[in-house]
C-alpha cells in the first residue's frame, strides 16, 4: 500500500465515521494511525491533576522492562498496584475501546497492560522492541496517548522505526499514536520540563499487521460502497470476502 492510498482510505474510513481526519501512515505493510482528541480537555485536566496529586506514586520504570531492555529504560510509571492507577487505567482503556477507528483497524480483543510514565531531564528509554506477550495478554499493537502539549516540554519524542527511517512522534494532549507491537523504537531523553503519557498494549483478532491492514482497506471499501448504493450484490461480496478472512485469520 502507498503512503498515498493510504492516507486516503483513513479519510474515507474517518469521514463515514464522523471524526475529524486523521493521518495513516504506511511503510512496509504495516499501519499506523493517529487517534485525534481521544481526551476531551475536562478529562485530560483532571487526569492530569490525579498524576501530580500527593497520593500518585511513582515507581522506577525499570520495574517492568523487560531483561533486555532495563538497562535503556529511565522513566518513572505510577505505581500499578494502586488504585489510583486502576481508576485512571480504567478511564483510558474505556474511551479507546470506544473510539470507531481504533476497533475497525486493530481489531481488539482486549487492552491491557496500560501504564502512565513521567520523564523528566535526562530520562527517556532507549531502541527496543516491546515484549510479545504481557501479563495481560499477547502485544499486536501498542499505542501511546500523550497527556501534554509539546510545548510542555522539549525532547522525548517518540522515535518509531522504519525501512524509510526513523520518525518522530510529539502530539498534541490527549491524542495517541497507534502501531505494531513489532517496531523499534525508544524515546528520545526530555531536556526540558516534564513528559507524561500513557502506554499500552492491544491483543488483536488478527496477530499480523498486513493481515489487519488488508482487512481494514476492505471494511474501508465496503463501508463506502454501502453508503453509496446500498445493500447491493457488490457488497454483499465483498462483506463475504472480509468475514471469510477474518474467520480465517482470527485467533
Amino acid at each position: 500500500m502507498t503512503h498515498g492510498h493510504s492516507w486516503q482510505v483513513a479519510e474515507a474510513t474517518v469521514a463515514r465515521m464522523q471524526l475529524a481526519p486523521v493521518p495513516l501512515i504506511t511503510f512496509a505493510s504495516t499501519m499506523r494511525f493517529q487517534l485525534d482528541a481521544l481526551l476531551d480537555p475536562q478529562g485530560l485536566d483532571n487526569l492530569l491533576e490525579d498524576l501530580l496529586s500527593a497520593q500518585a506514586e511513582w515507581r522506577p520504570g525499570q520495574e517492568s522492562a523487560g531483561w533486555h531492555a532495563r538497562g535503556v529504560k529511565h522513566n518513572r510509571q505510577l505505581d500499578r498496584g494502586s488504585p489510583l492507577h486502576q481508576r485512571l487505567a480504567a478511564r483510558v482503556i474505556a474511551t479507546l475501546e470506544a473510539h470507531p477507528l481504533l476497533q475497525a483497524a486493530a481489531l481488539p480483543v482486549r487492552i491491557h497492560g496500560l501504564l502512565f510514565s513521567r520523564c523528566g531531564p535526562g530520562e527517556g528509554y532507549g531502541r527496543h522492541v516491546d515484549n510479545a506477550f504481557m501479563a495481560g495478554g499477547r502485544a499486536d499493537v501498542s499505542f501511546t496517548l500523550f497527556l501534554q502539549d509539546p510545548s510542555a516540554y522539549s525532547g522525548g519524542g517518540l522515535m518509531l522505526e522504519s525501512p524509510a527511517g526513523e520518525e518522530e512522534v510529539r502530539l498534541a494532549a490527549g491524542s495517541a499514536i497507534v502501531y505494531p507491537s513489532t517496531l523499534l523504537h525508544r524515546v528520545a531523553p526530555v531536556t526540558g520540563g516534564e513528559r507524561f503519557v500513557a502506554v499500552g498494549w492491544i491483543q488483536s483478532r488478527v496477530r499480523d499487521a498486513d493481515q489487519r491492514e488488508l482487512l481494514f482497506d476492505l471494511d474501508t471499501a465496503r463501508r463506502q460502497l454501502f453508503q453509496r448504493e446500498g445493500k447491493s450484490e457488490a457488497f454483499d461480496l465483498i462483506s463475504r470476502s472480509y468475514s471469510n478472512l477474518l474467520r480465517r485469520w482470527g485467533d
